[in-house]
């Protein structure tokens, strides 16, 4: 966790204070603070949607158990019968058939023999492909599920990690700016008439504007960066993950010449995402202690553009 700096510390042998932090030292390491958090905060983001997509797997997977099971049962009871007519009857070999009393030309009885042999063979195989399937999928149940818990007990972990440096990160800022949260109020200027879902997610965007930070959430009261960017294209119908890097991987690839507003803009290697709102401007939830801002797309330099698909 990171360390609260001391602003002055006095040894019993009168030796001098140390000089407290200036100002632009505590920005430094509240921005570094900072910059780790939101990290591990969309490495939770990231950790909550292969937990979501685990689930949905477990759910798939026993869903299928069902109809497998009655596959596999059917072929059981055709394998049983099977084995059970040869027991009673005594197995009937190829001589038995041609060289019996029954009526019909030998072509016939070949024909017969051959039919009989492949229907046995067909179920018997039919059986064990059933039964091998159904093994498989118990399997991959039981490593779902597995796999569920283990992601379950990672995220409480990743969450009690936050919410420490949460609190590290809020004593900086008390320290530094006299409070741990900051207010900025709404947003009070012009909204840009912009057509489309684009304009759409542009004007939900910049309503958002005041309301605070918060780790893993996409509203309605307070947002994450990709929470932020996930809300404001799902109020124009369009549905992205709620992680940074998986909205890179999401959208389309643009240059900046290329850039619109509603296009989104990433930094810091897709650890932070925003939306561009035009005029060189992007709105974005920044960190911990800070409201929805509207700022320069210059913040820190951009590592890639996206275009909703």
């Amino acid at each position: 966790m990171v360390a609260l700096t001391a602003f002055a510390i006095t040894t019993s042998g009168g030796t001098a204070a140390h000089a407290a932090p200036s100002a632009n030292e505590l920005k430094k390491k509240i921005d570094a603070a900072s910059a780790k958090l939101e990290d591990v905060t969309e490495s939770y983001n990231k950790m909550r949607l292969d937990l979501k997509k685990t689930k949905a797997d477990a759910v798939k997977l026993e869903a299928s158990l069902k109809p497998a099971q009655t596959a596999l049962t059917a072929a059981t009871e055709k394998v049983q019968t099977i084995a059970a007519t040869t027991y009673m009857q005594g197995r009937v070999g190829p001589m038995n058939v041609l060289v019996s009393g029954d009526q019909g030309s030998l072509l016939e009885r070949m024909t017969f023999l051959e039919q009989v042999t492949r229907s046995n063979q067909q179920d018997i195989d039919a059986f064990t492909e059933t039964t091998q399937t159904f093994a498989e999928r118990k399997a991959a149940l039981a490593q779902t599920q597995t796999k569920q818990t283990a992601q379950v007990k990672e995220l409480a972990a990743r969450k009690e990690k936050i919410e420490d440096d949460l609190q590290d990160l809020y004593d900086m800022r008390e320290a530094a700016f006299g409070s741990a949260t900051e207010d900025t109020g709404s947003y009070t200027g012009e909204i840009p008439d912009i057509p489309g879902s684009a304009g759409k997610a542009v004007t939900f965007a910049f309503n958002q504007i005041g309301k605070p930070y918060g780790y893993g959430d996409a509203g309605p009261n307070s947002y994450d960066c990709s929470g932020l960017t996930q809300a404001s294209w799902a109020a124009a119908g369009k549905s992205l993950p709620h992680n940074a890097a998986a909205q890179y991987s999401a959208t389309a690839r643009i240059s900046r010449s290329d850039l619109q507003p509603g296009d989104l803009v990433f930094y810091r290697s897709n650890g932070h995402v925003a939306i561009y709102v035009g005029g060189g401007k992007i709105i974005d939830a920044p960190s911990a202690g800070r409201d929805v801002l509207h700022r320069s797309i210059d913040i820190m330099t951009p590592n890639g553009y996206g275009r909703i698909k």
